[in-house]
């Protein structure tokens, strides 16, 4: 998947980019033939950090239908030659649910392109789910043939329409067909067997009914696993073990557990550690500060993975121990993950130590990173009104919408200008849950732009049902006599 170039902050392209508030109100004010070129830029290179849970597709819907921007540039980008040699959905996911969002809006020339799509693209089956949602029963079932000559009569073909029916999101279509196609038919009848076939085959081998044993299965992958030598494979493994343990562990085993978190091979390690956090053993915090020690990076990722479980008065003790500045403890990993936990579960009196860290995190690494999020998160759990310079930078720098949402909730609880000030720009945010926040924490009077985008949203069939309540819930109390 080609990896667009984020733009800066200030730049046009930057902020519908990032999807902030702005680049709409940005887009509207500037020339249109830059405006659109921007916008298409984002749409066929889509520059989300996680595609899978950030939001683009209503806010570029809703800029192409302000700026009654053409289509073209879509139309070259899902016909193009890429098209058949980059078979990655995140290439044209999210033009396609762009071009729902403008069918529903009743852009007739979207709906053309997406039934054409349908026809001859390679995520015909995305494109499909966007027009079941949309287009009316006649028009799709004059979609089926072009469909169902992509399954070659036999038994692979058959395999694959049945693989089809059963990945579909929106089972509209399948269901109009198959009253008029027994290939359909019959495909929608036997995918549930072919689920349960599958999982009754499943292999793989269990640990047997001891805590030796599930101590040994968690550094003993099976030949052929998926995955068994990535980190990540055995991270999943080294959980399933400490659930293990917690079904098979008796109190003459403490001492063997223990033995295990402390010399344990790396899986072993790792599954101990995590029982004995879950159990709020006494002896787990020190078992934790040599294995974060330990020159084994699996033992160390261990440590510091299962350290943000700990809870209660001794575990904050601990880790405002090893994230005092005084003791140097504040650089080191054991002394981050410690903040990480102290933001997500500390008391007001660690929300110096939260921003500290905040700071530092920002000054070294930028505004990107998944512990970045938890100390937003914490600087605005715990309302540490000097978090508030670094979460607005981070709001307004990061390119990822989903952490700018927290740093607005965060800022909503600690930033006193925030209602007057970005909370209008929220309005216009790509994410439902920050226009959601915008519409009930942003001042009312004194901006012109404010109740005019409430109605707005208040009368947008395709906005979601929580942002109308919070909307409407705004209008309904300033109109009270």
């Amino acid at each position: 998947m080609f990896e667009p170039v984020i733009a800066p902050s200030a730049s046009l392209v930057g902020l519908l980019q990032r999807g902030r508030g702005d680049g709409q109100l940005h887009a509207l004010a500037a020339d249109r033939s830059e405006a659109v070129e921007a916008l298409e830029t984002c749409v066929t290179r889509d520059p989300r950090p996680d595609w899978q849970v950030e939001n683009r597709s209503l806010y570029y819907a809703r800029l192409y239908m302000e700026l009654e921007a053409p289509l073209t540039g879509m139309e070259r980008h899902l016909h193009s030659l890429d098209d058949a040699l980059d078979q990655d959905e995140s290439r044209t996911g999210l033009a396609l649910s762009v071009l729902g969002h403008l069918a529903a809006y009743g852009r007739r020339d979207a709906r053309d392109l997406l039934r054409d799509y349908v026809a001859t693209g390679w995520n015909w089956a995305w494109a499909l789910d966007e027009l079941a949602l949309r287009d009316d029963d006649r028009a799709l079932l004059e979609l089926a043939p072009a469909v169902l000559r992509r399954f070659p009569e036999g038994p692979a073909g058959d395999a694959e329409l049945r693989a089809a029916v059963r990945g579909a999101y929106e089972p509209r279509p399948w269901r109009l067909w198959a009253a008029h196609h027994p290939r359909v038919a019959t495909a929608g009848e036997q995918s549930p067997f072919d689920l349960w076939q599958r999982q009754l085959n499943r292999g793989g081998v269990t640990p047997g009914w001891s805590t030796a044993d599930v101590l040994a299965w968690a550094d003993r992958p099976e030949t052929g696993e998926a995955g068994s030598g990535e980190p990540e494979a055995a991270a999943r493994r080294a959980v399933a073990a400490a659930r293990g343990l917690a079904a098979v562990v008796r109190t003459e085993d403490r001492d063997a557990v223990l033995d295990a978190a402390r010399h344990g091979l790396p899986g072993a390690r790792a599954a101990a550690l995590r029982y004995l956090v879950d159990r709020q053993d006494e002896a787990v915090a020190g078992l934790i500060e040599v294995a974060a020690a330990d020159i084994d990076e699996r033992v160390v990722s261990a440590a510091l993975s299962v350290l943000g479980r700990m809870r209660g008065p001794e575990a904050l003790a601990h880790a405002r121990r090893w994230a005092d500045p005084s003791t140097g403890g504040a650089d080191s990993a054991l002394g981050e993950a410690a903040v990480q936990l102290l933001a997500d579960a500390g008391e007001a009196a660690d929300g110096p130590l939260v921003v500290d860290a905040l700071r530092r995190w920002i000054s070294v690494r930028g505004v990107e990173g998944a512990g970045l999020a938890t100390l937003v998160d914490g600087a605005g759990r715990l309302a540490a009104a000097a978090a508030v310079p670094a979460l607005r930078h981070v709001y307004g720098e990061t390119v990822s919408s989903e952490l700018r949402g927290r740093a607005a909730r965060a800022l909503a609880g600690t930033d006193p200008y925030f209602a007057q000030g970005l909370a209008v720009e929220c309005l216009w945010d790509c994410e439902e849950s920050t226009r959601e926040l915008a519409a009930r924490h942003v001042t009312t009077t004194g901006d012109v732009r404010v109740l005019e985008r409430l109605r707005r949203l208040a009368a947008d069939p395709a906005e979601e049902a929580e942002v109308h309540a919070a909307v409407r819930g705004r209008l309904t109390s300033r109109e009270r006599p």
